[in-house]
């Protein structure tokens, strides 16, 4: 493990690093599947937009972005964020970015999850983590249900994405009492 931030059974959690950018990371932001319901892949991504992403996020307080990395090869396979990140109101915005498709549907984006949300009420002293995502985008709508969140409102024509004008659905998880 290089630099583990926190560690679960399968995946670790760790800053992002400029070696990251010899990976497959910049071709997940390029790739119109994988970034299918998020805001990416809109214009292409360089390397040099990289670069400056991950030098912006290793400085702010406002966002706690985090490369998601296999435990047994060290294989960052995808990014996990709680951004947006409001002290005052004790809430922030959870997203996730899982690149490698040859690892989608095994668990991975839902412990890596467990992790940071835990981290974000029990570190960051967050009382609500909230997501938005669309409609159409099941594997993050059971990923969402799978941690507690529930739907709290929709945003109606609210996304034009891939040639059609989709719902935003918001969810939120309020602090366990634990």
């Amino acid at each position: 493990m290089k630099n583990p931030f926190l560690i679960g059974k399968n995946v670790y959690l760790r800053g992002l690093s400029k070696e990251d950018l010899e990976g497959n990371y910049i071709t997940w932001l390029n790739d119109g599947e994988v970034c299918a319901y998020s805001s990416h892949h809109v214009f292409p991504y360089s390397k040099e937009s990289a670069e400056t992403y991950i030098k912006s996020t290793s400085d702010s307080r406002a966002a706690l972005v985090l490369a998601m990395v296999l435990k047994e090869n060290d294989l960052h396979i995808g990014n996990i964020a709680l951004q947006n990140i409001d002290y005052i109101n004790r809430s922030a915005e959870f997203a996730i970015l899982l690149g490698e498709k040859d690892y989608w549907g095994r668990g991975y984006s839902k412990e890596a999850a467990i992790m940071l949300v835990k981290h974000g009420f029990t570190e960051l002293n967050l009382h609500r983590i909230y997501c938005g995502t669309t409609t159409e985008n099941i594997a993050m709508k059971k990923l969402a249900t799978s941690l507690g969140m529930v739907e709290e409102g929709r945003r109606r024509n609210a996304s034009f994405k891939r040639g059609h004008i989709s719902i935003l659905l918001n969810t939120v998880f309020l602090k366990p009492n634990y």
